[in-house]
């Protein structure tokens, strides 16, 4: 064996081999952990909650539909949801600002001004 030394002083080898004892000490006691019987292994308890979540299809399908089905100009499928109309203005406010920002750049580049010298 060629013995190395690191910049404090200690051999590699010896790091190593108490790395490879360390492991091999964990292997086995975690190889003869026994679980008691009698003992549930899972609980599922995230698992559950997610396949027996309320189904509330119906409940939405039933607000979708009211007052039928081809009322599109009137009373559109998109509004019918409590909330909806705040989901449209923000929608609509990010468009139109989007919107006045990029006309503003067009313009900018069009005449050449707000250049960086």
């Amino acid at each position: 064996r060629t013995w190395v030394k690191s910049a404090n002083g200690t051999s590699i080898i010896k790091i190593i081999s108490a790395t490879m004892f360390a492991a091999q000490s964990a292997r086995l006691v975690t190889r003869n952990v026994v679980v008691p019987a009698g003992r549930q292994q899972q609980k599922r308890g995230f698992i559950n909650w997610l396949t027996n979540y309320p189904d509330k299809v119906m409940e939405t399908k039933r607000i979708q539909q009211a007052g039928g089905t081809c009322q599109g100009e009137y009373n559109p499928t998109w509004l019918k949801q409590p909330g909806d109309n705040i989901t449209l203005m923000i929608g609509a406010g990010l468009c139109g600002y989007g919107l006045i920002l990029s006309s503003m750049g067009m313009y900018k580049l069009a005449t050449g001004k707000g250049k960086k010298d």
